[in-house]
Order: structure tokens, then C-alpha cells, then sequence
């Protein structure tokens, strides 16, 4: 019997497909396998499409056999040997092999045009031996959720059965329960139908259920997001529409048991719940390989599932990709190891499905285990901007479904590092907000007195002050301060680094000296923290004006860092870089590229070619070639720093813009005023969307395109970009600001030019 066609049934585009495989076909064979996750609907397409061959006349013979296991197959084929043939019945294996047989073309017989369904196929074993034979006269079509190369080849044509489409879900759930005299608004309709992720099964069920207990859509989607158990929003299984067999809660067990038989044994079930908590749009491939995720299987997979291994070996990486290949055989995932940062995709409901089967301590230490093969997967340097956007894409889907979890017992680091990789990525105001809902929440749920509450308050006053906002940051960093006097002590190294943090922001050489003096006391002279407040002592004094004071601290700090660091220790190349700086900037330029080009040689070979130092002395060096004269020289090493730099961190990293900057200024200085200002112009852009308006590199874009403007050749342009840019200097910084002043000085200057210009005109 075919299963009855689904009420308000939506012509999709596979079928077209199917029919198209058997006019285009000819005299081949014509085999078709419907694979795809359970609850797409490929019993209802290939019924459509039995239908409408035995309607049309096209078959003879139509045979329809549920094929969930071999036997059920056998016995299909001996039922219809029985009522063709009249076969024995009492040989159900004998009459099956007679059908088979029967079914072969034979020479001088009268052709039969015959279709088998076999659907849902549930392992390709159950079908070896099995298959119809070939006959120009026949077709074969299979439903099943499994993928593996042995149900297709040159004899098979493979179609893969999706989800519906926004379009498809809206008119299926519009029909059904207009159908029922239920109209509902279209955007509704539409959010329901995205909230079921377009789940063909889902939607049939959900709409069933809204029409059974009287539910608005609206009622449902907040029901849905109340993070009730999905069966507790379905039909009961015996008021199920289109004669369902099984809820959208349990259409994936039988598939999930299966898998967890599948060589490595064990781990699909574990490892499907890890991905439950992740964003199913893509979950980069280094997550389920971690050093996490990998001790997360073994422990599951120990004798007594807890975590006892004496009796297992550890598992490795390559364990838990072979597991991610089952899951994607029985489409229980769709695994795509060509895309890393999204190889892993899984629907919404088979995620919600997954972790409906958790207990609360369970669905806890999943939560936890996955925030910790997130950060274990996150590179330390975030060359692929891909991955990285996929990571706080993670950790977003994580939090949405976990939140508490993740300040039990602590805040979890991959907060701090979501945070942290926004401003990374140059996206400092995005980074910012992010740490001012994070010192909030964890307040909330630890305390405002708690470490973690503490450092998350740190972390959002470092990103507002790279956001522009100083004086903001500073007055978090004096609260925070406070705090941290009386919470943690005076002595306490998160309290020493506030001030550092907060004498670095005002400039004040005095607060330094003091610092430097506790922790003298407290930690020694050796101690990290107080080579970094030397290093930001001698910074100061730099900036201060007092060249050689800084110069003899560096060198003074070098020695100490030689002694207790080694010359390869990053702080100890970053101090060469200062003092080679500082050369330049002496009136060295000679010397400085010397120095310069002797630490790049040494981080090439400590840090590799993509470290952000490395690329930071590069930068150095290009500048140094174009104030030693040679401007066209400095554009063509900034161009080939650019590229770099877009590779290693993307188009959105301050460095990057940075980079954009110095290229543009170089190429104006090279005699190309028109193009230096095309190319600012380009740049605030990126710097409006990135950082914002009021950031100080933002104005600072606004004033080099102003300049180049006026320098090829549009003083009107320049000076009235100046006038706009004072205004906003005046409102940010205040009428003292160094910077306000020189907009009041290039502004009267552009004036003064468009006077003189306008009197030489002819």
C-alpha cells in the first residue's frame, strides 16, 4: 500500500528531478536513491511519484515495500511473488528469488513495465543481493537517510532530498491551517516556519499541534523559546497527522542507535551531543579534534561510560573524524572537510532533539567541555578570519543554550576570548559592548566582588580606551581599582596591573615610578610584570620628549631581559624594536634600519613570517625607507606588507587599516595626490564601519583625506572637510586637544590657499 499523500502536500523540485532522471534515461537503467535526514519528506515525494506513475499508466507492476531491515525486504518480495506468481509461501527466501528472477528480461515474453520503492533503507547490507535486476523495462526507486558509495554508482542516480524552502514552509503552513479555517499573519507563518529550521516533519506536526490545542503562532514560537522539551510540543503519537509514525523528538533514535554501532562504536551518540551545543549553521572541523573534545569520547566511550580507561586506549583526532563521517552517513550531520571553519552542519531540531535526552548534569559538563574545545581550538594568532568569526559564532550558539552553565563554577575563558578576538579583528566598539554585557552578567551570576567580575571589568575598560574613549577608560579603571584595593589587596597582581594599566592611559611617569617600587617589593626585580612597567616607563618618557632617557632605560632593560628572559623572548625583541625606534627617531634613520633590519632576521626565525611583530618591523622599516627619501620605495614595501597582512588578519584589523594608511600616505608622497585620496577615501569607510565615527583613527582618516584633497588640487573641498572635521574634534576631544589645534591650524591654512588660489586665477 502506498502511504496515504500529506494533506496540503507541496510539489517540490525533486520531483521535477526525478522525472527528468527517467525522461533523459532512455533505455538505461533507472535506479533512484532519496537520500537525506529523517523528516524531509522522502516517503511523501517517492509516494507522489509511484503514484503518479501507476496513474499515468507508465507501470504494469507497483510494488511498494517498507525495507527498514533485510527480512522486510524479503518478505515484500515473496508477498508479491505470492500474488503474481502464486509461489509457495512457506519459502518466503525461495519466493523472494523467484520474483527477483522474474523480473529479468527474458526473450520472446511480452515486456512488463515494473517500478519497486524500496523505502527506508536502513543499513545498504540489508539491500546486498537484493537489488531488482536490470531491465529497460523497470525502475527502481530507494528512500533512505544513509549516504555510503555502495547506494550509488554508474547504476544509480543519486538525489538528495533537503529541507523545504522559506517559500515552500510558508505556503505549507498556510494551507494546512487554512485548510482548518486558521489564518495567521504572514510574518508569523514565516517565523514559525524558521524557528522548525524548515523540517518538513517538524512543520506537519507543529501545525497539527496548534490546531489540536488551539495555539496562535506566536503563542508556539514562545513556547519554543521557553526551551521546553520538543516532545512536550508535539502531538501525542497517536493523534499524529498523515498517519506519522513517529514524533520529530524520536525520528532520529533508531538512526543515532544505528550510528553508535558503526565502527568507531560508541561515539556517535557523545559525539552528536557535543554538537548539540554548538550553531548549526557550522562548527569549524579543529572543534571536534581538541584536545577536549577527543578526552570528552574517550571518557564516554570507557567501560563504565565514566571515564575509567585502564581498560581503553586514548583516542585520537582521527577517532573522532571517522565518527564524524558516520554521523554524516546516516545524515545526521552534513560533514564537508573542504570547508574547516563551517565543516560541520547539523539541524537545529536534531540538536534540540539531542539535548532533550541530557540531564542537567550532564548537559552541564557538555556545555563546559564544549566552551573548552572551543578554546582549545582558537588559534592564538587569528589568521583566518573565516575561523575566527566561526568560533564567536560558536560560542554565541553555546551561550544561547547554556549561558549558566558557563559561569559555573567560574566564567569560562572563551568569554574573555570571544571578547577579545572581536577586538582583535578590529572590531573595537563590537568588542567593547561585548565586555560591558559580560562584567554585567557576571556580576549577576558570581558576585561584584568575584576575580572573574574583576577581570571582565579590566577587559572592558582596555577595549574603551582602544574604542577612542580615554577618559572613559580611565574612569573604569579608577573604579575598578577601588575595588580591587579592597577586594584583593594592595599586593594582589591584579591590582598592581590596573594601575599599570591606568598610569600607562593618563601618561603619568610619577604613578609608574610608585608601581614599579611595589612590585619591586612584591614580586622582584626579575619578575615579569615589572620588566613590562620598565618597558612602559621608558615608553613615556619618549613620548614626554626625553629621547635620551628613554633610550639609556631600554638599553638598561634590555640587559636585565637578555639575563633573565633570553634574546628570543618576545619581550626582549620588543624592546629591540623600541630602541631601534627610538634611533630613528633620534635622527638615526641609518642606524634604526640597521637595527631594525638585524630583529627582523631574528623574529623571522623566532616568530615566523605571520607574527604581528614581524609585520610591525616591517612596517618600521618601510617608514624608514620613505623618510630616508625614498617614497616610491616605501609605497611598493607597504603594498607588499598590505597583502600580507590582509592574508595573516583579515581586512578588518586595526594593523591592517594601519597598513592602508601608511600606503596611501606613501603613494601621495610618490607624487600621486589623486590617488592618495581616493584611497583614504576608501579607507574611512572601512574605519566608519569598523570603529566608528568618533574613534581617534576615524578623525585622523577624515584629516589625511581632507590634506590630499587640497594637495591635488581641491583647497575648497580640503577646507570645508576641515571645518567639518573641527567640529567634531571640538565635540570629542575638546578645544585644547592637541589634535584640535592642528584641524584650527590645516583649516586656516586650506583658507588661506583657496584666498591665494582664487586671486592667481585668470
Amino acid at each position: 500500500m502506498l502511504p496515504p499523500r500529506a494533506s496540503s502536500f507541496q510539489h517540490r523540485a525533486q520531483v521535477d528531478r526525478l522525472r527528468a532522471a527517467v525522461d533523459s534515461g532512455g533505455t538505461a537503467v533507472l535506479t533512484q536513491v532519496l537520500t537525506g535526514p529523517g523528516g524531509v519528506g522522502k516517503t511523501q515525494l517517492a509516494a507522489d511519484y509511484a503514484r503518479t506513475t501507476w496513474d499515468s499508466g507508465e507501470v504494469d507492476v507497483l510494488l511498494w515495500i517498507s525495507a527498514s531491515s533485510r527480512s522486510a525486504i524479503t518478505a515484500g518480495y515473496a508477498q508479491a511473488a505470492v500474488e503474481l506468481l502464486a509461489a509457495d509461501p512457506g519459502d518466503p527466501e525461495k519466493a523472494a528469488e523467484t520474483f527477483l528472477a522474474w523480473l529479468e528480461p527474458k526473450a520472446g515474453q511480452k515486456p512488463c513495465r515494473w517500478l519497486i520503492v524500496l523505502d527506508d533503507v536502513a543499513d545498504p547490507a540489508d539491500i546486498r543481493g537484493c537489488w531488482p535486476p536490470a531491465s529497460r523495462h523497470g525502475r527502481v526507486l530507494v528512500t533512505t537517510r544513509r549516504r555510503e558509495a555502495a547506494l550509488s554508482g554508474a547504476d544509480r542516480h543519486r538525489v538528495t532530498v533537503g529541507l523545504f524552502t522559506p517559500q515552500e514552509a510558508a505556503a505549507y503552513l498556510t494551507a494546512v491551517l487554512t485548510a482548518h479555517d486558521r489564518h495567521e499573519p504572514g510574518d508569523q507563518v514565516n517565523g514559525l516556519a524558521a524557528d522548525l529550521g524548515y523540517l518538513p516533519l517538524a512543520l506537519a506536526q507543529a501545525a497539527a499541534y496548534l490546531i489540536d490545542v488551539d495555539l496562535t503562532c506566536i503563542s508556539y514560537r514562545e513556547l519554543l523559546a521557553d526551551r521546553k522539551q520538543l516532545a512536550d510540543l508535539l502531538p501525542e503519537p497517536d493523534a499524529l497527522p498523515d498517519d506519522q509514525r513517529a514524533t520529530v523528538a524520536a525520528t532520529w533514535s533508531l538512526s543515532i542507535e544505528r550510528a553508535d554501532r558503526i565502527r568507531p562504536a560508541g561515539l556517535a551518540r557523545p559525539m552528536l551531543q557535543l554538537a548539540a551545543m554548538l550553531d548549526p549553521n557550522g562548527i569549524p572541523a579543529a572543534v571536534f579534534t581538541s584536545q577536549p573534545a577527543v578526552e570528552y569520547l574517550t571518557k564516554r566511550c570507557s567501560p563504565s561510560g565514566t571515564g575509567s580507561t585502564h581498560q581503553l586506549a586514548q583516542l585520537t583526532a582521527d577517532d573522532a573524524v571517522l565518527t564524524l563521517r558516520v554521523l554524516h552517513r546516516l545524515s545526521l550531520i552534513d560533514h564537508t572537510p573542504d570547508t574547516p571553519h563551517q565543516a560541520v552542519r547539523v539541524h537545529q531540531l536534531v540538536q534540540r532533539a539531542t539535548r532533550d535526552t541530557l540531564s542537567p548534569g550532564q548537559y552541564e559538563q557538555l556545555a563546559r567541555t564544549a566552551a573548552d574545545a572551543l578554546t582549545d581550538a582558537w588559534p592564538a594568532i587569528e589568521r583566518d578570519t573565516d575561523i575566527a568569526q566561526a568560533l564567536r559564532d560558536n560560542t554565541d550558539a553555546l551561550t544561547r543554550v547554556a549561558e549558566d552553565a558557563l559561569y559555573r563554577p567560574d566564567l569560562h575563558r572563551v568569554l574573555l576570548r570571544t571578547g577579545s578576538s572581536l577586538g582583535e579583528a578590529g572590531q573595537v566598539t563590537a568588542a567593547t559592548a561585548h565586555f560591558r554585557r559580560l562584567a554585567e552578567t557576571t556580576s549577576h551570576h558570581l558576585g561584584p566582588d568575584h576575580p572573574d567580575t574583576l577581570t571582565a571589568r579590566n577587559n572592558l575598560a582596555g577595549w574603551r580606551s582602544k574604542a577612542g574613549d580615554a577618559a572613559g577608560a580611565a574612569a573604569v579603571f579608577q573604579e575598578l581599582l577601588a575595588d580591587q584595593l579592597r577586594v584583593l589587596g594592595p599586593d594582589h597582581p591584579g591590582t598592581l596591573a590596573t594601575r599599570s594599566n591606568l598610569a600607562l592611559l593618563r601618561g603619568e611617569a610619577a604613578v609608574f615610578q610608585e608601581l614599579l617600587a611595589d612590585q619591586l617589593r612584591v614580586f622582584g626585580p626579575d619578575h615579569l610584570d615589572a620588566l613590562v612597567t620598565r618597558s612602559n616607563l621608558a615608553s613615556l618618557r619618549s613620548k614626554t620628549g626625553d629621547a635620551a632617557g628613554a633610550a639609556a632605560a631600554f638599553e638598561e632593560l634590555l640587559a636585565d631581559q637578555l639575563r633573565v628572559l633570553g634574546p628570543d623572548h618576545l619581550f626582549t625583541l620588543v624592546t629591540r624594536s623600541n630602541l631601534a625606534s627610538l634611533r630613528g627617531h633620534a635622527g638615526d634613520e641609518g642606524g634604526a634600519a640597521a637595527a631594525f633590519e638585524e630583529l627582523l632576521a631574528d623574529q623571522l626565525r623566532v616568530l615566523g613570517p605571520n607574527h604581528p611583530e614581524t609585520l610591525v618591523t616591517r612596517s618600521y622599516l618601510a617608514s624608514l625607507r620613505g623618510g630616508a627619501g625614498d617614497a616610491g620605495g616605501a609605497a611598493a614595501a607597504f603594498e607588499e606588507l598590505l597583502a600580507d597582512r590582509l592574508r595573516v588578519l583579515g581586512p578588518n584589523h586595526p594593523e591592517t587599516l594601519a597598513t592602508r594608511n601608511n600606503l596611501a600616505h606613501w603613494r601621495g608622497k610618490a607624487g600621486d595626490a589623486g590617488g592618495a585620496a581616493a584611497a583614504f577615501e576608501e579607507l574611512l569607510a572601512d574605519r566608519l564601519r569598523v570603529l566608528g565615527p568618533n574613534h581617534p583613527e576615524t578623525l585622523a582618516t577624515r584629516n589625511n583625506l581632507a590634506g590630499w584633497r587640497g594637495d591635488a588640487g581641491d583647497a575648497g573641498g580640503a577646507a570645508a572637510a576641515f571645518e567639518e572635521l573641527l567640529a567634531d574634534r571640538l565635540r570629542v576631544l575638546g578645544p585644547n586637544h592637541p589634535e584640535t589645534l592642528a584641524t584650527r591650524n590645516n583649516l586656516a591654512y586650506w583658507r588661506v590657499r583657496l584666498v591665494v588660489d582664487d586671486a592667481t586665477e585668470p
